[in-house]
């Protein structure tokens, strides 16, 4: 009888053939680290090592691995219904998902369109933008606002509207028609705080200057990260997003949050919009969505928003757009039971609660060596270190190999450690965590 494939049988003795996304692929090919098998908080490397998750894979696992009742879940699905296609038919699962999620978006963003990812959900929620001011006969609005420093994904909408370079410039002139806002990072004034900064309100302004620029009448959307997760955990100064909902909504401007990263419990609440207190028009989420189970996206809008599609398009599809694999059923079973888990657990509370131990833990790395700034929110963290001269990015990567030689996942950004756990974790996570990360650090010349 044959053996079922899995991770945990299969041993390559060639790597060559897959091609591996945003990977230094002749430096992991040389000395691999493969992951063979998962449990709650911990991977298991094909070495038989536990590998402490301290990126909740990435970004996705809040509720940690292996859940029997998500597994379960799939299973069963599997079982039952395998594929549906969402183009002029549907199937059960994708309205119950739908309501489920509107009861915990914030009042009024319960439409959902379903995606597969987080750079879909972006490309995604940037299309209604602009048929969305076309059906409303505002086809003049057509251009999109970003940010610098943003990273709103990989496709070309995703890449036009971010901010960061090594994501566009291979890429050719991509869209036409977006500027960015600058981003709200200042090691001068901000460096080390605790939370929110106090400084950098008054950055949300210059959106007032590219409408001045360019004039409203030609402005569709604003997309924004709430917290910028992977460009090293930027965390909003106070009062920054509220001054940006208001000079949309002054000139008439969709604002557009990207959740992919802070939905879900990972700053202690559903949403960051819901933390902030600030309502967008529309935001996309992903990742937390299935706890990464099962590929998965989506993007809110508001009812406005749907009401003018319904209200404005002539008879037959009101929007020319959608996936094969919109509301997948493996997908929607993963995420159904992913959001029981959220509530049966109490893992957002949770992670509230984790929030001041984890803050003061982290920011206990202030004084080692080549630390020049650390940032958190919820259980997020960010931990910047000083580059090396001409060789940006380098001791960030030697960190990041180090701790998984110490038995810890942790994500880098150029040479910003990002820290971003399971919801699930425990206090003594939390300390191996620090532990490794320190020892690390002292380790970097």
């Amino acid at each position: 009888m044959n053996k079922p494939v899995t991770t945990a049988n299969v041993q390559p003795n060639d790597l060559e053939q897959f091609w591996m996304p945003f990977t230094s692929n002749r430096e992991f090919k040389a000395a691999p680290r493969l992951l063979v098998s998962a449990k709650g908080m911990h991977y298991k490397s094909h070495d038989g090592r536990d590998i402490l998750d301290g990126s909740a894979g990435l970004w996705c696992v809040n509720i940690g691995h292996g859940h029997p009742k998500v597994v379960q879940a799939i299973k069963d699905q599997a079982d039952t219904l395998e594929f549906t296609p969402s183009f002029q038919f549907s199937q059960p699962l994708s309205f119950d998902l739908a309501q489920r999620l509107s009861a915990i978006t914030p009042e009024g963003l319960d439409r959902i369109f379903f995606t597969n990812s987080g750079s879909e959900a972006v490309d995604t929620a940037l299309k209604i933008a602009l048929a969305y001011h076309r059906v409303r006969g505002e086809g003049t609005r057509t251009r999109l606002i970003g940010r610098e420093r943003g990273y709103h994904g990989v496709g070309f909408g995703g890449i036009s509207v971010g901010g960061i370079p090594t994501n566009r410039k291979f890429f050719g002139p991509l869209m036409n028609g977006v500027d960015h806002l600058p981003h709200t990072h200042n090691l001068e004034k901000n460096a080390f705080t605790k939370g929110q900064p106090e400084w950098g309100a008054h950055l949300a302004d210059d959106l007032e200057n590219l409408i001045a620029l360019h004039d409203a009448s030609t402005i569709a959307a604003v997309i924004v990260e709430p917290m910028a997760g992977s460009t090293g955990v930027l965390v909003p100064p106070k009062g920054y997003l509220e001054r940006l909902r208001a000079i949309t909504k002054k000139h008439g401007i969709l604002l557009i949050f990207d959740e992919v990263i802070t939905g879900f419990g990972r700053l202690g609440s559903s949403f960051a919009s819901e933390y902030f207190g600030v309502t967008p028009d529309m935001f996309t989420m992903a990742k937390g969505l299935t706890s990464g189970y099962v590929p998965m996206g989506a993007v809110a809008a508001s009812n406005d928003i749907y009401q003018a599609f319904m209200d404005g398009s002539p008879e037959g599809i009101e929007l020319f757009h959608g996936y094969t694999y919109s509301a997948h059923p493996l997908a929607c079973a993963a995420a159904v039971a992913t959001l029981q888990v959220y509530e049966e657990e109490g893992l957002f509370q949770r992670a509230a609660d984790m929030t001041p131990y984890w803050q003061e833990a982290v920011h206990s790395m202030k004084d080692l060596p080549n630390v020049i700034d650390i940032r958190n929110i919820g259980l997020v963290a960010g931990i910047e270190l000083s580059a090396r001269e001409g060789a940006a990015g380098k001791r960030g990567m030697e960190a990041c190999i180090k701790a998984y030689e110490a038995g810890l996942m942790v994500r880098v950004t150029g040479d910003i450690i990002a820290l971003s756990p399971p919801l699930i974790l425990e206090e003594r996570h939390i300390d191996q965590m620090v532990e490794i990360t320190s020892n690390v650090i002292r380790d970097l010349d």
